[in-house]
């Protein structure tokens, strides 16, 4: 049957039909070859031989419906290479037609992405750019299994979604369409229609790798090859770097506010801009490695980027996809490595997002017990879909593979393990064995754990986490869920409260600094003072200090010294090293004017040389994670508010005997006892006028005497300064 029934060609001109494939192009009708064309708004249409360019035939337009065009093909009985010259008033041009070509999906790629277990998804979801059947294109591929109809629209179509209907591909739920002539840089999204027929609200796509500039929400084909990275020394060594023996110390950055232009509108630094200041800054600073605040594309500048909709771009806020790989690789350049937070545990409700995907509850659960978070008023996956699992696990290695990230920081890990998290009685479900916890969301994480660490070695994933759940940082094979380490909120949150207190209640809360031992090698720890500490109205870390600004700046250098010789990882939110005055503000710089004041001058050379004591002295970082590295000579020294403690190292590595007093009372004379004799060198002293103390100390090193003191058989005799935190490494002969 040459001729479309009415039905079909109305579908088609209404937007309707949805398997274009069927019924235009080239198609067979008995012996006779038939073409069949959509173009609504065109004058004539002509089918020429794409190898000679030569007219065949001219299609003749339907008479009852606007823009389908049809013609027998004269003297051919096989499908072949055709363009069309199309024509309007003004003007005649030559495409190609998207419903000339074969499928760019196979098979395998079908059943792996029906069974939930496609480890490169991104490499057949979404818009590629590629060279099919000899054209250059784009592929668009998603999915969408509840989908009466998809279409690829965007300014080539006139966003126009009765164009450019994608073919479904099998059972698997995706469907996909190959658009001659679409470059990289070209906007789109995709328009369905739900089961019924209904119009959905155009959607941007789950594996867009860009996107618009906010307020705009579409898509933005970007290609994934090309880039010549220079980083191949650092990742033959990252292995190393990341383990749990060696000296990590983070800058947690938020790309937007880090440091802006005003000269440009204030604007933020651009990729590449950072790639020069903030690496070189961080380089500068002594810290191994720079975790950035979430930048997959988000709508909502003010949810930092913790509320994403585009998880597999990274915001063109700051530049082109190309522009971020060029940050990357000046970090690894530099030997600096980065880290993403990354947000598996939700997503906004945006109508261009994921929510209501195909019209039906997707990537998300469809009760809102499940599938909402009262807290951020979002959506929660579907962890316990295959094919969502899926999503999430291939958009983890896609960054670790792709851009060459060195390591994930896990957002909101508490939220996802718990059904009761944030909630009441009777606003959740539970698990299938009647608790409490998430199974799925559990076990998504473990498989993601595997997977990360199993595709790309060396590479390092990171726990928020803030319960007592067991096994965060414990291999998936023990139990646990398998990341390569755990922030200790616990630690933050007492360590705080008690440097709040004024010196003169510290010894009622001396438990707060010591109760932390009793499981900091429970799990592999990162001590975190991030961005939470200083937002919401609690102010910055300096205005958590007590006493007069001279006695909050004593405070604050002997707490970092504390944290830096303290087992466990080190993490600094980006203006707590030059003691930010005021409480972080996501729309403007830190306040780099600070450092013409010689006291947050005196604390960024603090953190500095704190970075380079700790990346130079094995016993500070080598038994981080196991109770063998650490001894408190006094823990219990409560009425004087110090404490002392001595950290080892492995293979012969001296040890350092680390001293903090918080109160103001300068303790001369004072005996304290080490663990072995002969010279303590004194390595750091926060007091030092460098820093902007008093410059109270040992004159550079102490003898130690056969005097016992705290259960050791000889001592040093110190000045320990007010509100002060000194090292002392043993000097071997």
């Amino acid at each position: 049957m040459t001729e479309l029934s009415s039905e079909t060609a109305h579908a088609i001109t209404m937007g309707t039909h949805g398997d274009l494939f069927s019924v235009l192009g080239l198609h067979k009708s008995g012996e006779t070859l038939v073409i069949r064309v959509f173009m609504p708004g065109l004058d004539g249409v002509d089918l020429l031989d794409a190898k000679t360019g030569k007219k065949i035939v001219s299609l003749t337009p339907r008479d009852d419906t606007e823009g389908v065009f049809t013609a027998v093909v004269p003297k051919r009985k096989k499908a072949f290479p055709y363009r069309l010259r199309i024509r309007n008033s003004d003007d005649d041009w030559v495409i190609d037609d998207p419903y000339r070509f074969s499928p760019v999906l196979g098979e395998q790629d079908a059943y792996f992405i029906n069974e939930g277990s496609h480890k490169r998804l991104w490499q057949v979801l979404g818009a590629h750019v590629l060279t099919h059947e000899k054209v250059e294109g784009t592929h668009f591929a998603v999915w969408a299994p509840n989908a009466s109809r998809v279409s690829v629209v965007g300014n080539f179509n006139g966003w126009n979604g009765r164009t450019h209907v994608l073919r479904r591909c099998g059972n698997s739920g995706v469907w996909e369409i190959f658009v001659p002539g679409i470059r990289e840089g070209e906007p789109y999204k995709y328009e369905l229609l739900d089961s019924d027929g209904q119009l959905l609200p155009q959607k941007s796509d789950p594996f867009g790798f860009g996107a618009e500039h906010p307020p705009k929400t579409a898509s933005v084909v970007r290609k994934l090859d090309g880039y010549d990275w220079g980083d191949k020394a650092w990742i033959s060594k990252r292995a190393l770097r990341h383990a749990i023996d060696q000296p990590i110390s983070i800058y947690e950055v938020h790309l937007g506010s880090w440091r802006r232009v005003p000269e440009d509108g204030n604007r933020p630094l651009s990729y590449l801009e950072h790639a020069e200041q903030l690496v070189d800054y961080v380089k500068t600073m002594g810290f191994s490695h720079i975790e950035l605040m979430p930048i997959t594309e988000f709508p909502f500048d003010g949810s930092w980027g913790y509320q994403p909709v585009g998880l597999y771009a990274p915001t063109i806020r700051h530049g082109t996809l190309a522009e971020f790989r060029a940050f990357v690789d000046a970090c690894h350049r530099a030997d600096i490595g980065l880290i993403l937070d990354w947000v598996p545990g939700h997503f906004p409700e945006d109508e261009h997002g994921l929510g209501q995907f195909d019209g039906t509850p997707l990537f998300e659960h469809g009760d809102r017990r499940e599938g909402f978070h009262p807290d951020w008023n979002t959506l929660l996956f579907n962890y316990g879909r295959l094919e969502v699992r899926n999503y999430l696990v291939a958009n983890a290695v896609y960054w670790l593979r792709e851009h060459h990230i060195d390591g994930l920081r896990v957002d909101a890990v508490a939220s996802m393990l718990y059904r009761d998290y944030s909630r009441n009685d009777g606003e959740w479900v539970p698990n299938v064995h009647g608790g409490r916890e998430n199974l799925e969301a559990i076990d998504f994480l473990k498989v993601m754990n595997e997977t990360a660490y199993g595709e790309m070695p060396g590479i390092m994933t990171i726990a928020e986490e803030s319960t007592a759940f067991p096994g965060v940082s414990a291999p998936t094979s023990y139990g646990g869920l398998g990341f390569g380490f755990k922030w200790n909120m616990g630690w933050m949150n007492d360590t705080l409260t008690y440097m709040s207190e004024d010196p003169i209640h510290r010894k009622y809360h001396h438990h707060k600094m010591t109760f932390g031992l009793h499981y900091a090698f429970s799990e592999n720890f990162v001590l975190p003072l991030s961005h939470d500490e200083v937002v919401h109205g609690k102010g910055s870390i300096l205005s958590k200090m007590p006493g007069s600004l001279d006695e909050r700046f004593a405070n604050l250098r002997a707490y970092y010294g504390f944290m830096w010789g303290h087992p466990g990882k080190k993490l600094l939110f980006m203006g707590n090293e030059f003691a930010q005055n005021q409480e972080w503000n996501h729309n403007s710089s830190l306040d780099w004017h600070l450092l013409d004041d010689p006291a947050h001058q005196g604390m960024q050379s603090l953190i500095r040389d704190l970075n380079t004591l700790y990346a130079a002295t094995p016993a500070l970082y080598q038994l981080d994670c196991k109770p063998e590295g650490f001894d408190w000579m006094e823990g219990d020294a409560a009425e004087e508010s110090v404490f002392v403690w001595v950290r080892r190292g492995t293979d012969g590595a001296p040890p350092v005997v680390v001293v903090s007093n918080f109160t103001p009372v300068e303790r001369s004379a004072r005996r304290v006892g080490v663990p072995q004799s002969g010279r303590w060198v004194e390595r750091l002293n926060t007091d030092s006028r460098h820093y902007g103390g008093g410059d109270r100390g040992n004159l550079g090193g102490v003898n130690s005497a056969p005097v016992a003191v705290a259960g050791q058989a000889h001592s040093i005799r110190i000045t320990i300064p007010p509100l002060a935190t000194i090292f002392f490494e043993f000097e071997q002969e």
